[in-house]
């Protein structure tokens, strides 16, 4: 298995997009693990291709395996921890692309706000569900870039995730009313089909580096 392992993190690497002595980014594919997940069958992932050519690469945050897009990832712990803090104290900016089942108009701001607490649905791991009473605050805000109708009525949207929870994105929109094609845990069947995979990625990322203080900022095409 090991040597499994090495030979298809050898012949599928991940380049990154951004490198220096403390810190890397990396546009992380769809359908590809951000670390290991529980089993033989789930080592490989972007953790362990990365760390195939920067050993001391280190995860920072995490993306869905369905998500595609940018990742920042530290090189060594004391970087780890700076970036840590950094998101920690919001002081990364993030956003996404997705496009999304319906026609969802315009807000009457240049950005809507979600705001709608979510907590873990523990029967049913690993999804998420909104509860008023006891889920933690979640903020998502959102424009419009364009509507689509060939063939099927969809809608571009940009999200700024102003806070981090684990399938925030996904969840929000399902309860806009307007689910994300291709989303295999949000959306219905129908939805489901409408894409081969999630469309959503991380298509910008902006932060100031921690050792140099010089503002950086990545931005990666969606792919969809």
């Amino acid at each position: 298995m090991a040597l499994a392992m090495m030979a298809l993190t050898r012949s599928i690497h991940i380049e990154p997009i951004y490198v220096d002595d403390t810190l890397l980014v990396v546009d992380k594919p769809s359908g590809l693990l951000a670390v290991p997940g529980r089993g033989a069958d789930k080592q490989d992932c972007l953790s362990a291709r990365v760390q195939f050519r920067y050993p001391d690469a280190l995860i920072v945050h995490r993306l869905d395996m369905a998500t595609s897009g940018l990742m920042v990832m530290a090189r060594g712990a004391a970087m780890q921890r700076a970036l840590s803090m950094a998101f920690a104290a919001r002081e990364v900016s993030k956003r996404y692309l997705a496009v999304v089942a319906g026609r969802l108009e315009a807000p009457t701001e240049a950005w809507g706000v979600i705001n709608l607490p979510i907590i873990a649905d523990w029967p049913n791991r690993p999804l998420r569900m909104i509860d008023h009473e006891a889920g933690k605050p979640s903020v998502t805000r959102w424009r419009v870039l364009a509507h689509h109708a060939s063939g099927l009525i969809s809608t571009r949207v940009e999200l700024e995730p102003v806070t981090g929870r684990s399938h925030q994105l996904r969840l929000h929109l399902r309860e806009l009313g307007y689910p994300i094609l291709g989303d295999t845990l949000y959306a219905p069947p129908a939805i489901q089909a409408m894409a081969g995979r999630l469309l959503l990625h991380a298509g910008s990322l902006r932060f100031v580096h921690p050792e140099t203080r010089d503002e950086c900022v990545f931005e990666c095409p969606a792919p969809f």
